[in-house]
């Protein structure tokens, strides 16, 4: 079994770069589905998160709004690390139970864990192999504007509050390009695939 971390900057790629490793047979664990499930309405981060930002943070229906979690967090360091340390722990335990139980059945497996915060939340000390996917600054901001409706400013202020890109590829042992056309993309996330696979 190998686990790989995969990370890069936001809206650089991440994601496409996750459903081809799946393709090609990789265990996909995904970090931000997995801070959906851990703040779901009642649980113990949700309540802390209620407690912490208060109920403006709420959807009618309870669920976290995570917009307007963002523009609280976002741009505030010290709130964004108060977030973080609620939700961090129980995603690793959440990981450490998803891999456990997916190499349980295939001892073999490569198992990609897609988290945007590897080194940020401390997970590069937990992976075998790390990959980041990169793309330029004026692509992330014109994702991010047409993905999820930011402004410029709102998509910057994203862009900032994690770690540098080229910090991230200094520690990388692969880096994958998400300005390229998808089939190159995915001939080169094939090729590593197959690489990785005789480490595990």
């Amino acid at each position: 079994m190998i686990v790989v971390g995969l990370t890069g900057g936001v809206a650089t790629g991440k994601s496409t770069v996750a459903r081809m490793f799946k393709q090609c047979g990789a265990i996909v664990i995904d970090a931000d589905e997995l801070a959906k499930y851990v703040v779901k309405p009642g649980k113990p981060a949700w309540r802390e998160i209620v407690s912490t930002f208060g109920k403006t943070v709420l959807n009618p229906d309870r669920t976290i709004n995570r917009r307007a979690l963002g523009a609280i967090v976002f741009g505030n360091r010290v709130k964004l690390r108060r977030l973080e340390r609620i939700i961090h722990p129980r995603v690793a335990r959440e990981q450490a139970r998803l891999t456990k139980q997916s190499t349980g059945k295939n001892p073999d497996a490569i198992v990609i864990y897609d988290v945007p915060l590897l080194f940020e939340a401390g997970v590069d000390k937990r992976v075998d192999n790390i990959i980041v996917v990169t793309t330029d600054r004026k692509t992330q901001i014109a994702r991010l504007k047409k993905r999820n409706g930011l402004t410029r400013a709102e998509a910057i202020r994203r862009i900032d509050s994690q770690m540098p890109l080229r910090k991230k590829i200094q520690r990388a042992d692969h880096v994958l390009d998400g300005t390229l056309p998808r089939p190159s993309l995915r001939k080169q996330v094939g090729q590593l695939s197959k690489s990785l696979r005789l480490l595990a």
